[in-house]
């Protein structure tokens, strides 16, 4: 191309404007409406979300006590979902699933308490979808649209003895998914949470019922199991419902809800909760616990209906109502201590719990002023940390972007260091192998060093909602020695910071294992699948193919390393179904049973 021709192709005037339509702008920019993308191997991908807003719209039904019953049907990747409410208004029901803006969510006599109120939800399911049909069925008459890439391609209407409510089947688009695939146990968490929230609900997702009596009590139940250290604290009313217990454990773990929502980084109502929790201890016992006193253990869950709920996206993970504090603290402060009143020897087991946390808490105390004093003196000679300039809690629209990476030795760490991008990354480089935390006391922590160090880089040591970075991510060599660091640091993060997990922070860092390579082309490859097929396209053995096998992070270059924590990066969630299994799990594999771990890996060694 001419240097003239980049002039002309560069101008920016009227011609360069565009006005595209809701359907347009969705197909465009779906990260926008729906997250993240993906192919369904996280609970988070966009395939989920598009179910998620098609089942809101049915709870809202029962919400606003219209059915009591949704079926969710998957069958290939055709997902049906059939409520029992009063139905789409008729002659309403092609705007109401293909115009944004339009919708009863706006008038709070029909729905008072909905997770959508932007009118944007089924709309991007109908354009983000290659198939979507919406049957409405109200006092004997249906009215049925069938649309294609949020296009409508045909109507229906007639007589029907079918009973009241709406039906939608829709099929991801695999233009903007593609080898996208649904997993069932994602979908079945899915719904064993909208059954918490809504108890006296049924919802049936391929004839398997999913219902929940006691609400968030059943939801605490589930995670904690036979682990709690006394029954558990559950209060409900029409806006409000909240349930919690201790363990033995540390730290704190909490599951958020706002109008059927997870919020999983919290916001308002988790930290009012919190607060109100604190006050009541304090209020029922007459003294003046520290807050991880009271919440060293403890396992809850807080649900609320809000008829304007704030959100801070659009993905809606965190609360920003700041006028609903003092209404949560109040209400749980009051409920708590009438809990506690009524309930003496529960009581008596809670502030056996708190007290012997503000006895190691005391004895902590000591131990983290040698630790602060010994950081001062180290800090200069030890150069944990590689900063970044935005952070997480900054108002700024970078700190969403920020992640730390966690790494082994000095040679990856200076591959990552010089390719990073300085605004968001932040690079530390671990010594050696962490201690293993599994069966150590909490002071343990303030006296290793290592562990010490990366706790203060987070900023986590006081509350895990002080988090400096959006993403902690595990970048170590695919060897033994670095899944053994790997699995030891995530043996810290799920026996002290587990809400960390929950709240979906942690993540480990995939790089390629094989570089192929001729004289034109070079592709990096993740697997041997991969290798072998990028020698085939690239001309096979022994005709100017190279084959180079990483076997650390430490032998990628800079200029190559850029890539891999660049655009193109591969990060993998770690996950916890249940934080019951935990324990069980972590004693396993990190605990001092050495002859039967030994015995299952052998076992299962391929």
């Amino acid at each position: 191309m001419s240097e003239e021709a980049e002039k002309i192709e560069a101008v920016y005037d009227e011609s360069k404007i565009q006005t595209l339509s809701s359907l347009e702008h969705i197909r465009l920019r779906p990260g926008m409406y729906i997250g993240r993308m993906g192919s369904g191997n996280h609970p988070d991908d966009g395939i989920y979300v598009l179910l998620k807003e098609i089942i809101d719209n049915s709870i809202d039904e029962f919400i606003m006590g219209e059915g009591r019953r949704i079926d969710v049907t998957l069958t290939d990747n055709k997902v049906t979902v059939r409520d029992y409410g009063r139905g789409i208004p008729l002659g309403k029901l092609v705007e109401c699933v293909s115009i944004i803006n339009t919708g009863g969510k706006y008038n709070d006599d029909v729905f008072q308490f909905s997770v959508g109120l932007n009118g944007v939800g089924t709309k991007a399911v109908n354009a983000l979808s290659e198939e979507f049909t919406v049957v409405s069925i109200r006092d004997g008459k249906f009215h049925r649209a069938v649309f294609a890439r949020g296009i409508l391609s045909e109507e229906t209407e007639g007589d029907t003895v079918e009973k009241n409510g709406t039906i939608v089947s829709f099929v991801p688009d695999g233009q903007l998914f593609p080898k996208y695939k649904f997993q069932t146990e994602y979908i079945e968490k899915r719904l064993w949470m909208y059954a918490y929230l809504n108890s006296g609900l049924s919802l049936y997702f391929n004839g398997n019922r999913y219902y929940s009596q006691s609400g968030l009590q059943d939801l605490v139940e589930a995670e904690i199991d036979e682990e709690k250290l006394y029954d558990i604290i559950h209060y409900k009313d029409k806006t409000l419902e909240f349930a919690f217990t201790h363990a033995p454990s540390f730290g704190e773990t909490y599951f958020s809800f706002v109008n059927g929502q997870y919020t999983n980084d919290g916001g308002t109502h988790l930290s009012a909760f919190r607060e109100g929790v604190l006050k009541a201890i304090n209020e029922f016992s007459g003294k003046n616990f520290e807050a991880p006193d009271v919440r060293d253990g403890i396992v809850g869950s807080i649900a609320i209906k809000l008829r304007e709920p704030v959100f801070e996206s659009q993905t809606k993970n965190k609360l920003g109502n700041t006028d609903i504090r003092a209404w949560v603290v109040n209400t749980v402060r009051k409920a708590v201590v009438d809990y506690l009143h009524k309930n003496l020897e529960l009581s008596e087991i809670v502030l056996d719990k708190v007290n012997q946390n503000e006895k190691v808490r005391k004895q902590v105390q000591a131990v983290k002023r040698q630790s602060k004093e010994k950081a001062r003196r180290m800090s200069l000679k030890i150069p944990k940390l590689k900063d970044c300039k935005y952070h997480l809690g900054d108002n700024s629209k970078f700190g969403d972007k920020t992640m730390i990476f966690l790494t082994e030795g000095l040679s990856a760490a200076g591959s990552m260091v010089s390719s990073r991008d300085v605004y968001t990354q932040a690079i530390f480089s671990l010594r050696g192998k962490p201690l293993n935390v599994h069966n150590e006391k909490q002071d343990r922590l303030y006296q290793n060093e290592e562990l010490y160090y990366i706790m203060q880089a987070l900023n986590v040591e006081d509350d895990v909602e002080n988090l400096r970075y959006n993403k902690i991510v595990i970048a170590t060599d695919s060897d033994v020695d670095g899944l053994h660091i790997r699995n030891l640091l995530l043996t810290f993060f799920l026996t002290y910071f587990e809400q960390l997990v929950l709240a979906g922070h942690v993540f480990i860092l995939e790089t390629p294992l094989f570089r192929v390579r001729n004289k034109k082309e070079t592709r990096y490859c993740y697997d041997g699948e991969e290798r072998d097929q990028s020698v085939t396209a690239l001309g096979g053995l022994g005709k100017g193919v190279e084959i180079t096998r990483f076997k650390g992070l430490g032998e990628i270059s800079p200029d190559e390393f850029g890539q891999f924590i660049g655009s193109e990066m591969r990060l993998i969630d770690v996950t916890v179904d249940h934080m019951r299994n935990v324990p069980d799990m972590l004693e396993f594999y990190m605990g001092k049973n050495t002859p039967s771990r030994r015995d299952h890996i052998m076992a299962n060694l391929i």
